[in-house]
């Protein structure tokens, strides 16, 4: 192993094509995005390059902070939805007492595999203010509560955010499942031997060891919430006004109904720059604390 890891020239050979890959399709179209920010420009003439007056303006633009407000919200319902559901899931289907472990598993998947436009026209039937099956229940039930659950600026983005935690909760248990599944059953048989009960050994044991696991989670689910678009463009637009207005959709708006290009990817740069600060966040949050753990 050692004589083909030293092997320089056959290291950059096997990475270049990859690299090569992500170069051209990756890394050069985010330079143009930020390059092509500092122009005035309608996406077809000549643009002309103004420096850094787009990012003067999009800081001064109230639409701008709304999205973010959006995208935060987003984000924090989604992810602490996701997270907490898939892993109680998860844990529920790798018990061995568990029945129907196998039927769970498919049941809990597949809003994953369904498309997005299937969701969201299934979910605007569910809140529908009239023959909504949400509202509908709420008088089944004896509770006058008969809401417009996307027509309201203070809900319309949580009922949004509840879509995409409904639909990609799967995904979350797919991944956590696996990670479980690599733990060794010896730590759970010491732990038993210890005295520790089941939530307990899930608490100590479980939850402590997917810790790689989980942050990929996180930054799939925060990430995804920041950049969230396809569920605010089908369900409500980006209303009533802006209210379910994020970056995504800002940068959308600009660029395709503005005509503003260049300050469609002023959105699309600092959305980048947000991503990538959370993604440095949540890896700096969970990183493996290995200070006193070696020895000399």
């Amino acid at each position: 192993m050692k004589k083909y890891l030293g092997n320089k020239t056959a290291i950059v050979l096997f990475i270049f094509p990859a690299m090569l890959l992500f170069v051209v399709m990756i890394f050069i179209p985010i330079l143009q995005v930020f390059y092509r920010s500092m122009f005035s420009w309608d996406g077809v003439n000549t643009g002309i390059f103004i420096g850094m007056a787009n990012y003067i303006r999009i800081f001064s633009d109230k639409t701008f902070w709304i999205s973010n407000k959006n995208a935060l919200i987003f984000a924090a319902i989604i992810t602490f939805f996701q997270v907490i559901m898939a892993t109680i899931f998860a844990i529920v289907v790798s018990a061995p007492r568990t029945r129907g472990r196998k039927i769970l598993r498919v049941s809990y998947f597949i809003p994953v595999v369904l498309s997005v436009t299937v969701v969201c026209q299934l979910w605007l039937s569910i809140y529908n203010s009239d023959t909504g099956l949400l509202n509908r229940f709420f008088e089944a039930i004896g509770i006058s509560y008969r809401q417009n659950w996307l027509s309201d600026r203070k809900s319309a983005i949580i009922a949004i955010a509840a879509v995409n935690a409904w639909q990609w909760t799967g995904y979350q248990f797919a991944l956590i499942l696996a990670g479980i599944k690599t733990i060794p059953e010896s730590y759970y048989e010491a732990a038993r031997i210890d005295g520790a009960s089941s939530t307990r050994a899930h608490l100590f044991v479980t939850i402590p060891l997917l810790r790689e696991t989980y942050k990929f989670c996180l930054i799939l689910s925060v990430t995804g919430g920041i950049k969230a678009f396809t569920e605010m463009y089908i369900m409500t637009g980006g209303g009533p006004g802006t209210s379910t207005y994020t970056l995504s959709y800002m940068m959308y708006s600009s660029a395709f109904r503005s005509q503003e290009y260049g300050y469609g990817l002023t959105a699309a740069s600092i959305l980048v720059l947000e991503c990538l600060v959370v993604i440095l966040i949540i890896n700096f949050l969970l990183k493996e604390r290995e200070g006193g753990k070696r020895q000399k």
